[in-house]
Formats: structure tokens, sequence, C-alpha cells
């Protein structure tokens, strides 16, 4: 089994989080990717051999009962202990727009919560009482922007962004003092490369030539984040915030 530390992605796509898996690849990281779907894992792990990183694929829904352990453990069996943990598993649809927060009930927010919060609550129960027995280790939560700012038309994910990243700094303070890092890494915009920015742009313009959706006119380089993360994971910043809404 290999000696060089690992990192597992929650939520492998084209965009963030094959960025955050290069990044750390090129630092000397062993590689765990994780999505509900198997469809791309070759392309991802072919991407990341080529460049001299040891990687593995699980497909799992990390929302789904039991399947966020079950993903871990193989991850661990191929690769050894998890050094540092990316998680930022996608929207169930990101192309259903979520109901505005005016129209937002009860049940809602408790769904979104079960699909933001939960996961992020059993990963830490997983990873963290290993982390802090050795002394190091690291977790990095992706929270949207409407944990920051008033976003409406994001209804009931606003107030679950929020706990998620209230939940990740508050842990941050809990296991800072075991040498375990923590930290939110908050997202605003279409990120480059991912596949909400790809289904956008390859809508069909209107009849005048223009996009048939308004797009914003600054997006985020994927690449960007990945060192965020890379500056999260390594302590030298507990949060950090890329908004290309509202600036």
């Amino acid at each position: 089994m290999s000696t060089s530390p690992t990192l597992l992605v929650l939520g492998a796509g084209p965009g963030l989080g094959m960025s955050v898996a290069r990044r750390f690849g090129a630092e000397g990281y062993d590689v765990g990717l994780v999505s509900r779907s198997a469809n791309r894992h070759q392309g991802y792990l072919d991407d990341l051999r080529s460049a001299g990183a040891r990687a593995v694929a699980v497909a799992a829904d990390v929302r789904a009962p039991g399947e966020l352990r079950r993903a871990i453990d193989e991850v661990q069996s191929r690769l050894g202990q998890i050094d540092v943990v990316y998680h930022g598993p996608g929207a169930d649809n990101p192309a259903a727009p979520p109901v505005d927060i005016l129209e937002t009930g009860p049940d809602e927010v408790r769904t979104a919560a079960a699909q933001v919060v939960e996961p992020a609550v059993e990963l830490a129960g997983l990873v963290l009482p290993g982390m802090r027995e050795r002394g190091s280790g690291a977790i990095v939560y992706v929270a949207g922007l409407s944990a920051l700012v008033p976003l409406p038309f994001l209804g009931p994910f606003a107030p679950a962004s929020a706990a998620l990243r209230t939940y990740a700094l508050t842990l941050a303070e809990a296991a800072a003092p075991d040498g375990v890092h923590v930290g939110s890494l908050v997202v605003g915009g279409l990120i480059e490369r991912g596949d909400i920015h790809r289904m956008l742009t390859s809508l069909p313009a209107n009849a005048d030539g223009a996009p048939g959706l308004d797009l914003p006119t600054t997006t985020l380089d994927p690449d960007d984040l990945a060192d965020a993360v890379w500056r999260i994971a390594a302590g030298s910043e507990r949060e950090i915030v890329a908004d290309a809404i509202t600036v």
C-alpha cells in the first residue's frame, strides 16, 4: 500500500472536483474519487494517472443510507487512511430550479437540509475520529453563496447552505486543538467546465442570436478554486469566498 497521503473527493465532476484532484495529485497525494455514476470514472482516472497520480474511483450516492461509509471503506482499503476530504457533492437535479423562498415551506427546508447538511455531519463522524487521533488531517466543505448573501430564488437551499457553513466553521473551532483543519469554501457563480456551466452554455440561442438564458458575465475558474481548497486544507485559511454573482 502506498505511503503517500490520500485525498478523498466527494463529488467528482469535470469542474471543481477534478481540479481539486489534479491539484492534490500534483502535490503527491493519492486520490480517491466518488460520484453517483461510474460513467466518467475511466476518463478521470486516465487523466490523473497520466499526470503521475495514483487514483481509484467508487460509484456511490453519499446521500443514501450506508453509501458514504461504503465509499470511504473502499477507498481506504485500496489507498490507505484518508488524510484530506473535499466535500462537494452536486445537486440531485441541477436542471430543476428550487422553489422561491416565499413559497418555501417546512417540508422543503427539511428535504434541502437532508441533502446538504446530513451527509456533511455523517462524513465528520466517519473520518474525524481517526484524524484527531493522528493529530492531522483536513475536511473542506463547499457551501453556496446563499450562506452569506440573501438569494431568494434558491429557496430552501439558502438556509441549508447557511447551516452547512456554520457547521463547518464550528467544527473547525472544535477540531483545531487536535491538529485537524476544517474549513468552508463558499462558492457563488458558474464554475467553468462543470456540469451546470456546460448545461447552461449549451442551451439553444434565441431568435436574435442571444443565449437562451441570461448567464453571469463572470465565471469561476475551477483551478483557482482548487488552490483555495489547498490553502484551507493546509490550515492557512478557514474560509475563502469566491463570489462571481454580487461583485
